[in-house]
């Protein structure tokens, strides 16, 4: 039996540069965490005693045969990138709903890669295991995704990622003194708007509209290196919930799908009762949002969005981890 654990993430600036469209011409970075919120994988070959050869639980429960019967598009992709030879059992466990704009569908898929790499006894580095995500979403199953998510949620932690012309990914660790992230995560809020979407869907239009946007991306792209002057920096955490503000704003001129009337309605109602800025996160039509304000003026704003769940988090750092490992190797022949 194996089990891996591995983290959401919460997205502050650069995205959209994180697309192989945007960034292998002008480059791109992103700033972004993880949070203590974790998709879990089980994972064990399964025994030779059933009718089925795999089985996968999810929201669905599925058996199958053969890989290429398996409909999770995920677990059929990476069974095949590993080529995985014995009949296998899955189980997924969330601690968040999918399709919410946390990188859930990449954590998935790292989280997937780093199990299947146990059964087989074998040890991946993050960054490896990051690039085989990219490459098992983008190219074998096709989706309209970035690479912000897959590199956030196998490195874990508060990152400054950018990413090169050549494909190069470089990850730099934000070091900020402890007292000031504190106070970060305390002007930080999450709601969940109650409204789930396909990102692939808003992505695919977000990168047919990149030749149009250079200005935009440009300068969202700018705001990643000012938002990590201002937390190291002295100057009032105000200015970076002010810059989460204009990087919605940007963002939300992307194309008409990143917002709705509901969404925009939320946001009024926050800023309203004393938000300083904040962002719908991921790359849009609905899942969380974040809400920067100061402590003090927090209850005002649940108050406000009071019919909206709000979800207390922290920053995590450990990226994805392998928490219960006990192969049955010989069951994989």
């Amino acid at each position: 039996m194996i089990i891996t654990r591995t983290p959401f993430r919460i997205s502050f600036f650069g995205g959209g540069t994180d697309y192989p469209a945007w960034f292998l011409e002008n480059g791109g970075s992103v700033l972004g965490t993880t949070i203590d919120k974790y998709c879990y994988i089980t994972c064990r070959y399964l025994p030779p005693f059933f009718e089925h050869r795999h089985r996968i639980v999810y929201s669905k429960v599925e058996v199958a045969n053969e890989i290429d019967e398996i409909w999770h598009p995920s677990v059929r992709e990476c069974l095949k990138f590993m080529s995985i030879s014995g009949g296998v059992e899955i189980h997924h466990d969330g601690d968040l709903p999918a399709r919410t704009g946390l990188g859930s569908s990449s954590s998935f898929t790292v989280g997937l890669l780093h199990a299947l790499y146990a059964l087989k006894g074998k040890m991946p580095s993050k960054m490896q295991l990051a690039r085989e995500a990219i490459h098992v979403e983008q190219e074998l199953i096709k989706e309209n995704v970035g690479c912000q998510d897959q590199v956030l949620t196998a490195s874990g932690g508060l990152c400054r990622i950018s990413f090169g012309y050549d494909n190069g990914i470089d990850v730099c660790p934000v070091t900020v003194h402890p007292e000031r992230i504190d106070q970060l995560q305390k002007h930080m809020m999450m709601f969940f708007t109650g409204l789930s979407r396909t990102a692939s869907d808003i992505a695919g239009e977000q990168i047919k509209e990149t030749p149009n946007r250079k200005k935009e991306l440009t300068e969202m792209h700018g705001m990643v290196d000012e938002a990590v002057q201002i937390l190291n920096g002295n100057a009032d955490l105000k200015e970076f919930g002010k810059l989460l503000h204009q990087s919605w704003q940007l963002k939300r001129s992307l194309t008409n799908k990143v917002t709705t009337p509901q969404v925009d309605e939320i946001y009024e109602a926050a800023m309203k009762a004393g938000a300083i800025g904040g962002k719908l996160l991921g790359a849009g039509g609905g899942g969380f949002m974040i809400i920067f304000a100061r402590p003090e003026l927090q209850p005002k704003i649940k108050e406000a969005l009071g019919d909206l769940l709000y979800v207390p988090f922290r920053f995590e750092k450990a990226g994805t981890q392998m928490v219960f490992y006990e192969p049955n190797i010989a069951n994989g022949t």
